[in-house]
């Protein structure tokens, strides 16, 4: 398990975008009242099938204590969060993207919890004194989507497991404007507005991102970022790709569940979500094209912490280990649609297991220089060298390229300038 001290946690937790300020969690004293029900506040529980409500009403039928699920919209969820703690108000528990320096030190130790429960190696954090303020709730990783019609209509052929030959990008972006073109949708191809996504591209392409040297040093680049960056840029051509995803934010997933592209480049968490709200077509997941690697991105999709000072914090530990026991953990991964984050849980899902074994393969076969790459930024947060940046340097980089502005080996040269900056 690789460790972060407080400095370096301040560097992860700073780089997130600023919101507009929010009321705090809600009139109750922090953590909901002494005799109410514990507050636990998330992001999109509906999206992914209402699996902590769930699991709430179960723990309530079990134990009789209530959990309050405190769902907001996801761009406020921090602010939020930043505003109770300074408020002391903070609920018992929060599902949060990262770990914020604001509320870091107001977080309960889960190091037994974490020794119990096994999460997978480089998932979870502790800082220089052993303590664990943050759990992985579940593992996204990503992966590429079909209008299952639009294929079928077109005659088109597509490969289902990585045991087909899998195809390159440039047979994929063939066959999809044929799709395209034959049944008259606008767009061949939607791209979620992240590096994430795009970091993923570069790796099929050749490219290992822009990482970090084995003495972290510096970041660098291969030979082949470029020109992968260049390929992608020139996707969006309003043909292709449209343009206002990455220009404009258009949200790229309503694109697809309203039938505008015929593919959808995102991930895992979107299972659920077009399980529930899909359903004027079929649609199916494929491995995503290499050019010539195969691999996808992933990590954890967000971190469980237990706040303190709340007054219920041994009744919020209480339903975390309730929580990650492995019938229940299993049982949440198999509502809402999660990669399980923890050894040795294998969930039945009810629907699109198919779907779920496509990305556990896909992460199996993604090659070892990534996950190498990602032990190096968890070793640069340990030396504590790094300063936060402003924004994402890759993604808005490349939104300058796409929109004109810029070459891709300025986008290279740029977005590496700003890396190596924080390092100083």
């Amino acid at each position: 398990m690789f460790t972060l001290n407080r400095r370096s946690l301040f560097a992860a937790g700073a780089t997130a975008a600023a919101v507009p300020a929010l009321a705090s969690c809600g009139s109750r004293s922090s953590g909901g009242s002494s005799d109410g029900p514990l507050q636990f506040i998330l992001s999109g529980d509906t999206n992914q099938g209402g699996g902590y409500t769930a699991m709430a009403k179960k723990y309530q039928e079990e134990t009789g204590v209530e959990i309050e699920i405190v769902d907001v919209p996801y761009d406020d969820l921090e602010t939020k969060v930043r505003n109770a703690s300074k408020a002391n108000d903070l609920p018992a528990i929060g599902r949060m993207p990262s770990v914020d320096p604001v509320w870091l030190d107001r977080t309960v130790d889960l190091a037994d919890i974490a020794a119990e429960v096994k999460p997978l190696e480089g998932m979870y954090a502790a800082d220089e004194e052993g303590k664990v303020p943050a759990l992985p709730s579940d593992l996204t990783a990503v992966g590429m989507f079909l209008n299952k019609d639009l294929w079928d209509e077109a005659g088109v052929e597509y490969p289902t497991s990585f045991d087909d030959n899998v195809w390159t990008w440039e047979e994929f972006l063939e066959a999809a404007n044929t799709v395209r073109d034959a049944t008259d949708v606008k767009f061949s191809l939607t791209v979620d507005r992240t590096s994430h996504r795009l970091t993923s591209y570069l790796y099929q392409n050749g490219s290992e991102g822009l990482a970090l040297t084995e003495d972290l040093s510096a970041y660098e680049a291969n030979e082949a970022t470029a020109g992968a960056i260049e390929r992608f840029v020139a996707l969006n051509d309003d043909k292709v790709m449209p343009r206002s995803v990455w220009l404009t934010e258009e949200d790229p997933s309503a694109m697809f569940k309203t039938g505008q592209v015929t593919a959808y480049y995102s991930g895992s968490w979107q299972i659920a979500d077009f399980v529930a709200n899909i359903a004027d077509f079929e649609w199916v997941s494929v491995p995503m094209p290499a050019q010539p690697v195969q691999a996808t991105n992933y990590g954890s999709a967000a971190y469980i912490v237990v706040f303190e000072g709340t007054g219920r914090e041994d009744e919020a530990l209480d339903f975390l280990k309730w929580l990650y026991s492995p019938d229940n953990y299993a049982e949440i991964s198999r509502i809402a649609g999660f990669l399980p984050a923890t050894e040795g849980i294998e969930v039945a899902y009810d629907e699109r297991q198919e779907d779920f074994d496509l990305y556990n393969a896909a992460i199996a076969g993604t090659p070892a220089f990534i996950g190498d790459s990602k032990k190096r930024e968890l070793e640069l947060q340990v030396a504590g060298t790094a300063t936060p940046l402003d924004g994402d340097p890759l993604r808005d980089q490349t939104v300058k390229a796409i929109s004109g502005d810029i070459t891709a080996e300025e986008v290279v040269k740029n977005a590496l300038e700003q890396l190596n900056e924080s390092l100083a």
